[in-house]
């Protein structure tokens, strides 16, 4: 690598995160205030900064962002909290507009609203706007004068949220006695309201909320900014020029390496050292995790169906929705990640030539011991949490801390930390040898280790926040997590490493591999890093976030707009062995990894991206379309296809199984297509246009996640469900074979044929 290249690529990721660091501290800053008190017009105190971050707490402790979600973050089944306490203060001032008093106001309804002449509904709708939209917090005194329709409408919403989490809801999937103490659903009452105020308040001096008018609500005169719309044609425009000059650059660069004939070397029987047969049972604790994964989606998506029941078995509190859930985001970064520290200590003595320093095995199995450990008592957590176990103050130090996959407390997220650390000591005293012996620090060695480091590194980021943290602070740095280590360093991890394999097996040049890798490392991040702001558009952040989330997350869409050359080519790689090449299947699965980076990341992704779509899609099936698209189609399959080179390259041949892998790959692919063809996209689609003609409110409300549409959709995802865990049910049969066959060989013939060529597996 050129000292110049270097120079660009460290000038663009340094500007880049300092633009990050700056935006989440004018995040910090311009948060919507949490007022020391809320008082009635008369000057009874109504609630508290500490009734709010009690509230704030208990919801997280109880899952959190697994029943329902707040500003559009979290689970799609029970309501968005902000948009259903927000609407219900509406129709409590609307209903006060209407002279009625304060406890009849309490039992108006949407119904009532509907009603009423044009004329009528349209000054009751403008009047509720003026009075709510009206900014009464004094920050010399940190209180906030509550208007007469909201001090009316919070004993309202007290004693609606106390009967709806003592008495439970079907159709939201939350039990009975989810939160039995009525002082907690106060607070959580509290917590609510408090996230409707700043949704429906403008900021000081402005003519939006706190939330940049989100969610949608006529009634309380939220509607989309014509910033919305603009930054969503500027992205639009950036997308094409940049997709141009992204196929400029990639051409002009494929030009000038010299034309690399493929010529894959015959796979001589593997050899590998004692620690690299030691990552062969975390592939296949991976996948068992995957399978389990794979079957707690399927009881999710079923409890849209019959809400606590399965085939009518109630489940109530014995599994509740919020688990199952819960355990399904965090168990598809663990085995995820599983496969790829594997890959990582496989490759560690791979880069080194076969050299192993001493004791190397003995401290992988010990890794591996810890990583169970910690995937064991982080579920474990998970669920003692949402059955309020573990909901005291400190509960969420080993129960549930509330947060999309990060929901794990925060005692297995530091052991989850400290165990990549000892990975990474792994992987480096193992390459050591090969980093010395490189002489360019932009070689793949190196970028290997760089890439190694980032992987604890944005993942400890988790640590810079607890459940009591300010919501719109703590959503800032947990998008540092499940964006930036999720979705840009273990993507370049991930390229790294299928780099040096391919160049290891002959299918591309190294030095080709190695420019390669750059310009896809320089693409990714960036657009990546400031793309992380396209998460943050309605969660209390300033104007210009939305600016910069939307430009850079279109640019996001570049570089996957190269991977139809990406899929062209590595089907080439596939095919040029024919059937019986080694390496067929786990080049056939880096090819799904490109279609799904294109589809699922790219097309389902840039489908929501832009503000003005995400101003009506946040918090509906359409999230699910993109995430199921990405994080399996493009992560899980990435995985996957990484297990499967380092396999390739630790049992013997014999033990291995084309046949099994020829049904999983098929099988997975169909049941995702399917999954997304028939069940998530109209679903999502049908919530949209909800969304776009009523508010998220009525989008997210029981009458229509329970309606007849989506339960049909929801029953569509049978089939592919089905076909989808046959393929992974494969896939473990293929790992267990392996690994079984390959420990009888080696006892029964320790030498290892060295001579003995590649034969069609069985």
């Amino acid at each position: 690598m050129s000292p110049k290249a270097r120079a660009v690529s460290l000038f663009v990721i340094v500007a880049c995160f300092t633009v990050l660091i700056f935006g989440g501290a004018q995040i910090s800053k311009h948060k919507p205030p949490i007022p020391a008190r809320a008082v009635a017009p008369s000057g009874e105190v109504v609630f508290t900064a500490e009734d709010v971050a009690l509230g704030q707490r208990q919801y997280l402790s109880r899952g959190g962002q697994q029943t329902g979600s707040v500003w559009g973050h979290g689970a799609y089944l029970a309501p968005d909290w902000s948009a259903d306490a927000l609407h219900r203060t509406g129709l409590v001032t609307a209903g006060m507009k209407r002279g009625l008093a304060p406890a009849d106001a309490a039992r108006f309804t949407q119904a009532d609203l509907t009603a009423l002449p044009a004329g009528e509904r349209g000054r009751v709708e403008a009047e509720v706007a003026e009075e709510l939209r009206q900014n009464r917090y004094d920050p010399a005194t940190d209180t906030l004068t509550l208007s007469p329709g909201q001090v009316a409408a919070y004993p309202a919403l007290v004693a609606y949220y106390t009967q709806l989490f003592r008495d439970g809801n079907d159709p939201m999937s939350i039990p009975a006695g989810f939160v039995p103490d009525a002082a907690d659903a106060k607070a959580i009452t509290a917590f609510f309201f408090w996230t409707a105020w700043a949704a429906g308040t403008n900021r000081p001096g402005e003519t939006f909320t706190y939330t940049a008018n989100f969610p949608f609500d006529p009634l309380v005169g939220n509607g989309p900014l014509p910033s919305s719309l603009v930054w969503s044609i500027v992205s639009m425009v950036l997308l094409i020029l940049g997709t141009a000059l992204a196929i400029f650059y990639y051409l002009r660069l494929r030009a000038k390496d010299p034309e690399h004939h493929v010529k894959i070397a015959p796979l001589q029987e593997p050899k590998p050292t004692p620690s690299q047969r030691a990552a062969l049972p975390y592939f296949a604790v991976a996948i068992i995790l995957f399978i389990l994964q794979a079957a707690l989606g399927s009881l999710t998506g079923h409890f849209a169906v019959e809400g606590n029941k399965l085939f009518g078995i109630d489940l109530g509190m014995l599994l509740p929705y919020a688990a199952t859930r819960g355990w399904h985001l965090q168990l598809a970064v663990f085995w995820i990640a599983t496969c790829w520290l594997a890959t990582g200590l496989f490759i560690g003595p791979a880069v080194a030539g076969g050299h192993e320093p001493k004791g190397q095995k003995a401290l992988v199995w010990t890794l591996l011991g810890a990583l169970v450990v910690v995937v064991v008592g982080a579920l474990a957590g998970t669920y003692l949490g949402v059955r309020g176990k573990l909901s005291g103050p400190n509960g969420w130090l080993v129960g549930n801390q509330g947060y999309e996959y990060i929901e794990l407390g925060r005692v297995w997220q530091v052991a989850l930390i400290a165990g990549m650390l000892l990975w990474l000591f792994l992987v480096y005293r193992a390459i050591k040898p090969a980093l010395k012996a490189e002489q360019d620090r932009g070689g793949l060695t190196h970028l290997l280790l760089y890439a190694s480091v980032s992987i604890p590194l944005f993942y400890s980021v988790g640590l810079f926040y607890t459940p009591g943290t300010h919501i719109a602070v703590a959503d800032y740095w947990r998008w540092w997590v499940v964006h930036l280590w999720v979705e840009n360093f273990f993507e370049v991890f991930a390229t790294v490493a299928l780099a040096f394999i391919l160049s290891k097996i002959g299918a591309v040049g190294e030095r080709s591999a190695t420019r390669a890798t750059h310009f896809s490392i320089l693409l990714y991040l960036g657009a990546g890093i400031i793309g992380t702001f396209h998460h943050l558009y309605f969660t209390g952040s300033p104007l210009f976030i939305t600016a910069l989330g939307a430009t850079f997350s279109a640019l996001e869409i570049v570089p996957l707009t190269l991977l139809g050359f990406e899929v062209y080519e590595n089907l080439k790689l596939a095919r040029s062995g024919g059937n019986a090449t080694p390496w067929k299947w786990p080049l056939y699965f880096f090819v799904a990894v490109a279609f799904w980076n294109a589809v699922g990341a790219g097309v389902l992704g840039f489908l929501i991206n832009p503000p003005i779509v995400l101003y009506y899609a946040q918090g509906l099936n359409t999230t699910p379309i993109h995430s199921h698209g990405a994080l399996f189609g493009v992560y899980g399959f990435l995985a996957i296809a990484l297990m499967l080179f380092s396999m390739r390259n630790i049992v013997r041949t014999a033990a291995w199984s084309d046949r099994l892998l020829e049904i999983a790959f098929w099988g997975l692919n169909a049941g995702l297509a399917g999954m997304i063809v028939l069940s998530l996209l109209p679903a999502g689609i049908y919530q949209l246009v909800i969304a776009v003609r009523e508010g998220l409110w009525y989008a997210r409300s029981p009458e229509v996640t329970g309606s007849a549409f989506i339960h049909a959709v929801t029953w569509a995802r049978v089939l592919p469900d089905v076909v989808f865990v046959g393929g992974a049910l494969a896939l473990l049969g293929f790992v267990l074979r392996a690994i079984v066959l390959d420990v009888k060989l080696r006892r029964a013939d320790p030498a290892g044929g060295e001579a003995a060529t590649v034969r069609k597996a069985a």
